[in-house]
Order: structure tokens, then sequence, then C-alpha cells
């Protein structure tokens, strides 16, 4: 996206996490409302919202949205159609923030450098390396560095990760 910058990490903290929640609690009832849909249209809300301000309790007949078309959409403002996915995205996005967790989001086919590839592990450079070289997950060399593919990564950390499995079917029964 030329001439647009992203921040690609969110730390906690840093959202107001009550406007967050609502968003989220907000776009996961539009897609329950809307089962199927794609792609997902979400309109605006009526009142202080844009300005950053936690939304009004609906009041009088219209429900709040006093020049409202029939639609359900503020007079003056088109839905936003979003791709389910990236409305699911979005609304495991806004929950994550509004429980007070950071996250990072990491673009498919991303290759990262080994001190970055360390940080996400949480793991020294040199220990990463020595993973590396061991052939714990593919990389490649460009120059004299190392470049590891962020989807490699992700793969290593869930093999890494203790499964749940059932205990055998002769093990004793505990009391």
């Amino acid at each position: 996206m030329p001439g647009i910058h992203v921040k690609l990490s969110i730390d906690p903290g840093t959202i107001d996490i009550r406007i967050t929640a609502h968003a989220a609690r907000r776009t996961e009832d539009h897609l329950g409302r809307h089962p199927g849909a794609d792609p997902v249209p979400l309109t605006g809300e009526p009142g202080g919202e844009s300005r950053g301000e936690p939304p009004r309790e609906p009041t009088g007949e219209t429900g709040g949205k006093t020049g409202a078309k029939p639609g359900g959409e503020p007079a003056g403002e088109r839905a936003l159609m979003l791709p389910r996915e990236v409305a699911h995205l979005l609304s495991f996005i806004l929950a994550q923030v509004a429980e007070g967790r950071g996250l990072s989001v990491i673009p498919s086919r991303t290759e990262l450098t080994s001190q970055r590839a360390a940080d996400m592990l949480n793991v020294s450079r040199p220990h990463l390396i020595g993973l590396l070289e061991s052939g714990a997950t593919p990389y490649r060399m460009v120059g004299q560095r190392r470049r590891v593919a962020a989807e490699n990564l992700i793969e290593y950390t869930d093999r890494q990760r203790p499964e749940k499995r059932p205990p055998p079917m002769d093990a004793p029964k505990q009391p």
C-alpha cells in the first residue's frame, strides 16, 4: 500500500479499551445478524461515536437512529463493505485489544531477520541460529544474513506446543 503507513503491532494499554470492547461487540453482533453475507456491510453509528465517545443508549421511537435511512444506515453515510474473512479478523483484533492483550499483524510471505524471528520466539539470536542450523525450521541466506519465513516460524511454534492427548486406554484411572 504505497503512501500508507500502518503500525503492525499494538501494545497493551495504548488504545481505549472501552471503545474497543464496544466495537468488538458490535462487529460480532453484526456478523451474527448477517450470517453468510459476503461482503459484510458495516455502517456508522449515529451520535458521538465518531468523536471517540462511547455509544449512547437508544432513545425514543426511532431507537436512537434519528436521521437514519430505512435500511438502518445513518443519513448521508454508505456502508463499508468488507469481505467476511476480513470482518472476522477485525472482530478478533478488537476482542484481543479489548482484553488488554497486545498483538502483531504479520503479512503472509513475510521474511524475518534472525533478530526479529528470535524476538518472536522470545529467545536469543544465537539460540535461534542454532535452531535454524539444526534444521528446526527452514531459512535462506541473503548474502551472509539469514531470513526466516514468518509462516515457517509459526509452524515451528505450533509444533513445539505440547499437545493435549487423551490418556492411553490402559492407563489406571485416577480416584
